[in-house]
């Protein structure tokens, strides 16, 4: 896979090409968080890093892994590409989960030959309505309703919606529903 512009790419770019080549390395990854609001929505949301939870058994591969391709360490979660000033990785620790629903089974697409992993528009819009519910965000609401106006024919709203009730936010919910009408 040839590396994208750098200088130029969108999350998406960044996310296919390292994602594959930790693939490759076998470091399974998943990309949660606002660069899947950035994917799904097209680019009409920007969120100026990558959130990628690797397996644990790849964790410790990580610095030699994106140092192949010319990431460098700012310390042993975050990393950078000297030509790419603005995105950068973070790697938090898993497991991947929204709130209290475990396991989260991401969604997977073929890239050359390789599985990469991202959470599914549904779980994205369940992800960013968590931030909303537990950190009154006003911001991550405004991203799950740009998930749901993007992706409309993707996100199950009753499966938004028995999450929102198990995780005490069904008025999160109840307004997301009102400015979707």
């Amino acid at each position: 896979m040839q590396p994208p512009n750098w200088n130029e790419c969108n999350e998406e770019e960044a996310w296919r090409y390292v994602a594959w080549h930790l693939e490759g390395e076998g470091i399974r990854s998943v990309l949660v968080g606002g660069a899947v609001v950035a994917i799904y929505s097209e680019g009409l949301y920007r969120s100026g890093d990558l959130d990628m939870i690797p397996d644990d058994m790849g964790r410790a591969k990580l610095p030699e892994a994106l140092g192949k391709i010319g990431f460098v360490s700012r310390n042993s979660r975050y990393f950078k590409h000297p030509d790419c000033a603005h995105l950068f990785l973070e790697f938090p620790r898993g497991p991947v989960e929204i709130g209290e629903q475990y396991p989260v089974i991401p969604a997977e697409i073929k890239v050359e030959g390789r599985t990469l992993r991202l959470l599914s528009p549904t779980d994205s819009v369940k992800d960013r309505l968590a931030g909303y519910i537990y950190w009154k965000s006003r911001s991550y609401f405004d991203q799950a309703l740009l998930l749901c106006l993007r992706q409309n024919q993707r996100v199950d709203l009753e499966a938004v919606r028995e999450w929102c009730v198990k995780e005490g936010g069904i008025a999160a919910y109840d307004e997301l529903i009102d400015r979707l009408k």
